[in-house]
């Protein structure tokens, strides 16, 4: 299915966000229902020193602007912007967020400390978001709240997903679609 359904009454953008490497470009695969839109490159001799391969060691590909794709749930239509995890791709994200209802945060719980700089980038766009750990095998297991404390999330919505799984990433979605139509309606509230 190439064009949007007759049946769609409304349309959403939403961005996937996440240090490098937590699985932005996979969920966002898993869940296209179009063939979706990639700027991978291969990774070369001169991100040596610059990109830390640490807990990614297979990895050959960075995205370098955008991943994009779409989902339908129901009469909406999901329109999926995948940032660069890169901190010198951070400018991009200016644009990419115009327009965006909220953001689905990834984290790799082997590389936490990656995520630190990932949220202050993403709260400065004043998007609401929720916080998926991505659950790759072999990952440390922690509490929730050990998670939420570690990253200083006494508020945010944490749940589990699974990059791999369609269902897994598309209840994901779901959550943060949930959390920011909630964020809307209380900011309305707020204005009246």
């Amino acid at each position: 299915m190439s064009y949007v359904p007759d049946t769609v009454g409304g349309t959403a953008k939403l961005l996937v966000v996440g240090a490098f490497g937590v699985g932005k470009t996979t969920l966002i695969g898993t869940v296209s229902e179009i063939r979706p839109l990639r700027t991978e490159e291969a990774m070369t001799v001169a991100s040596v020193g610059v990109d830390s391969l640490h807990g990614v060691e297979n990895k050959t590909t960075t995205t370098v602007a955008l991943d994009f794709g779409r989902v339908t749930l129901g009469d909406t239509v999901l329109y999926l912007f995948g940032t660069p995890g890169q901190q010198r791709f951070w400018s991009l994200w200016d644009g990419l967020a115009e327009g965006a209802i909220g953001a689905l945060v990834l984290v790799d719980l082997r590389r936490i400390d990656d995520s630190f700089a990932v949220l202050d980038q993403l709260e400065a766009t004043g998007l609401p978001y929720v916080v998926a750990i991505n659950d790759f095998p072999g990952a440390p297991r922690h509490a929730d709240d050990e998670v939420r404390q570690a990253l200083a999330l006494p508020a945010a919505v944490l749940l589990h997903c699974n990059a791999l799984d369609h269902r897994s990433s598309v209840n994901a979605l779901i959550t943060l679609v949930s959390h920011a139509l909630t964020c809307l309606d209380a900011a309305e509230a707020r204005i009246r």
